[in-house]
């Protein structure tokens, strides 16, 4: 018997077991997700490097694990922000920290390494400085270029839609090629 046929002989109750694997598969992920959220008090856990601005600390393509916990920001310190208005958080090294001493906000001034103004540039229009509430988190560890999947499937979206169809299929017929590959031995 193939595959194709052994697939076609499945019964409604064995698709809709695989499909509640697939689903539980899915699930497991976002609590993971979730999960890390909460252990490392950010928002976004995990992020990739996606620009070249912090080398040779940081390659692009390199995981960051953030934490974002109730301790202060000092000079020294990698940050991961994020600007309102804009998509993508930024990754840089705090230069100037400034406390306002009646409410207690923190002003930060950033840069890049390799890049040659600081966030002023970045930042939009009469903002000079990064707020502690447009931090993400600070980087507790890296993983250099396992990001590098990431953003390869980014770059480009049919690879993307491909690798997804072929997971999907391959949870959908595990059984049935498990099945396939005994009945050959």
């Amino acid at each position: 018997m193939d595959m194709q046929g052994s697939f076609r002989h499945m019964s409604i109750r064995q698709i809709l077991h695989q499909l509640l694997n697939f689903c539980l598969v899915v699930s497991s992920a976002l609590a993971m997700w979730k999960g890390l959220a909460v252990v490392t008090n950010s928002e976004s856990p995990i992020v990739v490097v996606l620009s070249k601005s912090m080398e040779p600390a940081f390659q692009r393509g390199d995981l960051l694990l953030l934490s974002m916990f109730n301790t202060p920001i000092r000079v020294g310190d990698i940050t991961v922000f994020k600007i309102a208005g804009k998509d993508i958080p930024i990754v840089h090294r705090v230069l100037e920290v400034h406390e306002n001493t009646v409410n207690g906000t923190q002003y930060l001034l950033t840069k890049g390494y390799n890049n040659p103004v600081d966030n002023r540039g970045l930042c939009n229009r009469n903002q000079m400085w990064v707020t502690q509430k447009e931090v993400v988190g600070h980087v507790s560890a890296f993983m250099p270029h396992i990001g590098m999947v990431m953003i390869i499937l980014n770059d480009y979206p049919q690879l993307k839609g491909l690798l997804l169809a072929v997971l999907g299929v391959f949870v959908l017929i595990t059984k049935e090629v498990r099945c396939y590959f005994m009945e050959l031995f």
